[in-house]
């Protein structure tokens, strides 16, 4: 069991690693191209490694920071990717399997993540802040996938918004894990939740700016 753990870690540390360093190229790099998309491709496995990678690593050690930041990122990487093959909803396009699964898993997650974020408030633990603004945010994506699958878009690049959003969003939980567990090498004595929101109030922008050409 011990040899198994050694080789998930490793595995998630290397993907983790990996992930940071192809999602910042496509960050600071021209969008679109050849060069996008396979920096893409390369930043959506590594990112999907690191996620499940994490989950089994939290259920081995009950490790909640683990488990929030797999299923976050392997849901938003994961439907960020799949959206680029779903532009034709609702004109006779059906979302796969997959693509219900990604969704239901964020939806059980996001319960989850607001109980618990609940339960942690109330015993004084600010760390439940960041559980439940994770956990509003992935409902909120599950709400939108659910419209979408639908065919209840409310925009024609519905499909290019939330790869958008998405593809960023995993960047920023990938970040967010990595500011987290080196917060203690990090300048200042901030309070944990701060240190999970940063990169989200960072980043944000950085979508909105993004997006806006495809909401006209």
């Amino acid at each position: 069991m011990k040899n198994l753990y050694e080789v998930i870690l490793l595995i998630h540390v290397l993907s983790g690693v990996l992930g940071l360093c192809t999602g910042t190229i496509n960050i600071i790099k021209p969008k679109g191209g050849k060069r996008h998309r396979l920096v893409g491709n390369l930043f959506v496995f590594f990112m999907i490694s690191t996620g499940i990678s994490s989950v089994v690593i939290a259920l081995l050690k009950d490790n909640t920071f683990l488990f929030a930041v797999g299923v976050f990122t392997v849901y938003l990487v994961g439907t960020g990717n799949r959206y680029m093959n779903l532009r034709l909803l609702g004109k006779g396009q059906k979302p796969k399997i997959i693509d219900w699964i990604l969704s239901i898993c964020m939806l059980i997650g996001g319960v989850y993540f607001i109980s618990k974020g609940i339960f942690l408030l109330y015993n004084a633990s600010n760390f439940g802040i960041a559980l439940i603004v994770f956990g509003l945010v992935g409902l909120y994506g599950v709400k939108n996938d659910f419209l979408n699958y639908l065919g209840k878009w409310k925009n024609k690049r519905f499909w290019m918004l939330i790869h958008i959003s998405r593809m960023t969003g995993g960047y920023i939980a990938a970040l967010t894990a990595f500011i987290v567990v080196n917060k203690s090498g990090l300048p200042g004595n901030l309070p944990e939740y701060i240190y999970w929101l940063i990169p989200t109030f960072i980043l944000t922008p950085l979508i909105i700016y993004w997006s806006k050409p495809y909401k006209q």
